[in-house]
């Protein structure tokens, strides 16, 4: 069975909708990487934080559902609203799932609230508890749309997203939906920019993935919404493989032993050879362990000469909703508005690591192959040793 992402909303720093968010990421621009105050307490962070105005959730919604978290996600279903009611229209709204990624979710609103608890003794007006639920985004899709299909959230860490799109695609092949809106959303929040901060794995300059000089993540947020059915469009999910090598909590096995499976799951489940796949987006954290492991991981799976790139000094580590935007680059590269099908370019100071295997990086202008078919992989790697890889490509 063939699943098609048939339409595409995303938000990012680098912009509201596909066109803005493609004419920045082809254009390399990291300016969305900004230094802040007040999420680290006496410290400046860059942090990719989206800067667009969000739509206001509904008002039936809006004593329950208001966060930002919700709001960045509407944002990327009002860009495909369009297809989202002509699918509804069609199949019913019994036969129609939401799945969705996330780690942060209302969390941010929370710890707000829980504050206020703690200073004041009781709790404030509007906190909710449900606003924290892992599936409290996709429930909140689904009470938009009025949505009477399979609807839960999937809390993977990094590849939550990607995964999102892994079970989505198995619930179309079940029979138990016709149509699935899947992908990841995660907003900014002082409890994982912290978390990260205590273990020493923020960069305080942006982050470069690859590098010898690697310091460790940028955070930013992102909404990145598909839908998923299988009426033929514009770009295949060919395939996806996920492991869980479970080598540490959070260190990833220092040979890539769980990405290389993934990645090569992906590629049996597509039914292609690794010489095969046009262009991968990587991981690519610019952590010490992650880029020393996935170097290794591609470098042993694909060689070196297929064309790469980490986006994450473009974007920073979006967190759950990191798979589901990086596939998202993969479905902007494939379906170009300039039809110049141009790959998202590794933006960093260009200073090898010399421990690590040479990739071959993609730069401003590279683009995929003027003939088709045309195969592309994204790669996601979590805390846990829990690893994913997605394989799209062109319609077939």
């Amino acid at each position: 069975m063939n699943a098609y992402l048939n339409a595409l909303g995303v938000i990012c720093n680098l912009g509201a909708g596909k066109a803005a968010v493609a004419e920045a990421l082809f254009a390399a621009d990291d300016s969305g990487i900004r230094a802040e105050h007040g999420w680290v307490p006496g410290q400046q962070v860059p942090l990719g934080s989206v800067h667009a105005a969000l739509p206001p959730i509904p008002d039936t919604l809006i004593a329950r559902r208001n966060n930002r978290n919700n709001r960045l996600l509407l944002a990327a279903a009002l860009e495909i609203e369009a297809d989202i009611r002509g699918a509804i229209a069609r199949y019913g709204t019994a036969r129609i799932g939401v799945v969705l990624g996330t780690s942060t979710t209302g969390i941010e609103e929370a710890t707000h609230g829980i504050g206020a608890y703690c200073r004041d003794g009781a709790w404030p007006a509007d906190y909710r508890y449900a606003h924290q639920e892992l599936a409290a985004p996709a429930e909140f899709l689904a009470e938009w749309l009025g949505l009477a299909g399979p609807c839960y959230g999937i809390s993977t860490a990094c590849t939550s997203g990607a995964r999102a799109l892994l079970s989505a695609r198995r619930m179309l092949r079940l029979g138990v939906c016709d149509a699935v809106l899947c992908g990841g959303v995660d907003t900014l929040c002082r409890l994982a920019i912290n978390g990260f901060h205590a273990l020493e794995a923020i960069d305080l300059r942006r982050c470069d993935p690859f590098s010898r000089h690697r310091r460790g993540i940028n955070i930013g947020e992102a909404a990145a919404l598909f839908l998923m059915t299988r009426e033929a469009g514009p770009v295949q999910l060919l395939g996806g493989g996920a492991s869980s090598d479970a080598y540490h909590m959070s260190s990833p096995d220092p040979q890539g032993a769980g990405a290389q499976q993934a990645m090569r799951h992906a590629l049996h489940d597509a039914g292609l050879d690794a010489a095969q796949i046009d262009y991968i987006n990587l991981h690519g954290t610019a952590t010490e362990h992650n880029d020393s492991m996935e170097s290794v991981a591609v470098a042993n799976t694909f060689g070196r000469d297929i064309p790469c790139s980490s986006t994450k000094s473009l974007t920073g580590h979006t967190l759950a909703a990191a798979g589901a935007l990086e596939a998202a680059f993969c479905w902007l590269s494939l379906t170009d508005p300039r039809a110049e099908r141009r790959l998202p370019p590794h933006v960093w100071d260009g200073a090898a690591d010399p421990a690590l295997p040479a990739l071959n990086f993609a730069v401003a202008g590279s683009h995929l192959p003027a003939n088709g078919p045309r195969r592309l992989m994204s790669n996601s790697f979590a805390f846990g040793g829990n690893n994913a890889a997605l394989i799209l490509g062109d319609a077939t």
